[in-house]
């Protein structure tokens, strides 16, 4: 259930015989010809898909991440690391207050990385609580599905590019992109990036079935939602 169809009595009665909690954390970047909210919709909706049947809270996606290498890509809207570990523990401390003490964080952004470590210092001084860090598309059975189908996957390729991540009007390119040699594009700036990856997708096939895409989508929710049930 989403948090934002509750009110505050209803999570009052709620916390009298759970205390669990998803959090999705996403970004706003480029994803070549696909939303800039790509990670936000996907760590958002494979939440409230896994949470659903189990009667768990859904917070609103944190819509902004740490993303400072595409900063060259206009909509790209990047959070300083220490803005960002901040705010995790803002959101820890808060629900900690109110009830909450098992925590599932379903990240779909890479640079929010750091947020695992701001809550694992934060459980050191919250020894009565629990948080999960969970990386919703390299969690290791979903990796392998995406690897199962085509091993040639990254960001802003076709294993972002779902029904919900394309825009209306928009086509993808019919080729598949070489990869970009990532090590040497991580010792640039944002306009460095961006003169190395062009249209912004790291490498590989920009759309794949929905067939394909469902599959992955199946087991990403049964993945995510295995934590939720294993407290």
């Amino acid at each position: 259930m989403n948090i934002s169809e509750m009110n505050w009595p209803q999570v009052e009665e709620y916390l009298k015989t759970d205390d669990r909690a998803v959090v999705p954390l996403g970004c706003t970047e480029q994803h070549a010809y696909l939303s800039l909210s790509v990670d936000s919709i996907l760590a958002e909706r494979v939440a409230q898909e896994a949470a659903a049947p189990l009667g768990v809270p859904v917070f609103p996606v944190l819509g902004y991440g740490i993303t400072p290498y595409f900063l060259s890509y206009p909509g790209t809207v990047s959070l300083k690391a220490e803005t960002y570990l901040r705010i995790i523990t803002d959101v820890l401390d808060s629900l900690r207050r109110t009830g909450f003490r098992r925590i599932l964080f379903v990240n779909g952004h890479g640079g929010n990385a750091p947020g695992q470590t701001a809550a694992i210092e934060w459980m050191d001084q919250n020894a009565d609580c629990r948080v999960r860090f969970h990386n919703w598309w390299n969690a290791p059975l979903t990796l392998e599905k995406v690897k199962a189908i085509d091993p040639v996957a990254s960001h802003a390729s076709w294993m972002e590019n779902f029904p919900w991540t394309r825009l209306p009007g928009i086509e993808q390119p019919a080729h598949q992109k070489p990869m970009v040699d990532l090590e040497r594009m991580r010792t640039f700036g944002p306009e460095g990036v961006r003169d190395i990856l062009g249209d912004g997708n790291f490498g590989g096939r920009y759309q794949r079935s929905d067939e394909d895409m469902n599959a992955i989508w199946s087991v990403a929710i049964a993945e995510t939602r295995a934590l939720l049930e294993v407290w």
